[in-house]
């Protein structure tokens, strides 16, 4: 019985850490400003290219306040980071998470 209890309070409490987290919930908000990501002509020489997938954390004033990689050429993934940095989307009541794309073409 007391390892059943301490069982079932062990998978209890792995879920509560979950619900208590807050998160932003995920959004299309539309841009205002985009800054294009820093493509150096050596990388496009070497044919270094591809998609790097982002997720942005935006402000309800609309400021991008972290970008975290989520998939992509590292190289490449900090460009298209320092990029969303600087853009700018529209006002929102509450702050929002958005997944963005930036496609690496050295065609």
């Amino acid at each position: 019985m007391l390892a059943t209890l301490t069982l079932g309070f062990c998978f209890a409490a792995g879920f509560v850490p979950a619900l208590l987290a807050q998160k932003a919930p995920k959004s299309d908000r539309k841009v205002l400003v985009s800054v294009k990501p820093e493509y150096s002509e050596l990388l496009k020489h070497a044919q270094i290219g591809g998609l790097v997938r982002l997720k942005a954390t935006v402000l309800p004033d609309g400021k991008v306040s972290n970008v975290d990689v989520v998939g992509g050429n590292p190289i490449l993934a900090e460009s298209a980071a320092a990029a969303v940095l600087k853009w700018k989307f529209v006002p929102a009541p509450a702050q929002t998470v958005e997944d963005i794309s930036i496609s690496f073409s050295p065609h």
